[in-house]
């Protein structure tokens, strides 16, 4: 529990492991109350929340069901800023309470997104679960109902997150230490 350097830039520990694992249960709880006896599905944004999904899932206690998700947002080279496409869900959206599992909510135009189309395959409702939110950068006004770790607007490694690739295998939370980089 250290600083790691991750392409050539160092980073410290912002969130622990064991705050991380608190944050899950707290939120792992509140979904079993909110929505017990609703059978959602939760659809997990790849690849970012793949941790987190993991930890929460294992502490839902609901009946429910889990699928893993990509957006698409590309049109030949470049972003479009809008999702085109949700790649890899079979499961029935009609009808049914959907909860997205995402890394990490900050401007909120991926889960505004998100959001819009799943209500136009019609689904009854749709709930936005993350594991970090960043209220300072957030510009949406779709509902974050399930934010485990309010975090600041800084960039941050880690449990999932990652810096061109590297660092979605930390067991914690870094956030780039500017004062150690400064050093070099």
């Amino acid at each position: 529990m250290g600083n790691v350097v991750v392409h050539g830039h160092t980073f410290k520990v912002k969130i622990t492991a064991a705050e991380i694992q608190k944050a899950v249960a707290d939120t792992a709880r509140q979904i079993n109350a909110d929505l017990k006896g609703k059978k959602p599905l939760f659809l997990a944004v790849l690849n970012g929340s793949f941790m987190f999904a993991s930890d929460l899932m294992k502490k839902v206690n609901i009946e429910c069901e889990i699928s893993f998700m990509k957006v698409a947002s590309y049109e030949g080279t470049s972003s479009t800023g809008e999702i085109k496409q949700l790649i890899g869900i079979s499961e029935e959206i009609k009808g049914r309470t959907i909860v997205v599992i995402e890394d990490i909510v900050d401007t909120g135009t991926t889960i505004e997104n998100i959001w819009k189309l799943l209500k136009d395959q019609g689904a009854a409702e749709v709930k936005i679960a993350t594991l970090l939110f960043k209220p300072e950068a957030y510009t949406k006004s779709v509902p974050i109902e399930y934010a485990a770790i309010v975090v600041p607007n800084d960039f941050l490694l880690g449990y999932g997150l990652d810096y061109n690739g590297l660092g979605r295998n930390l067991a914690d939370i870094y956030v780039l230490d500017y004062a150690s980089d400064e050093k070099k």
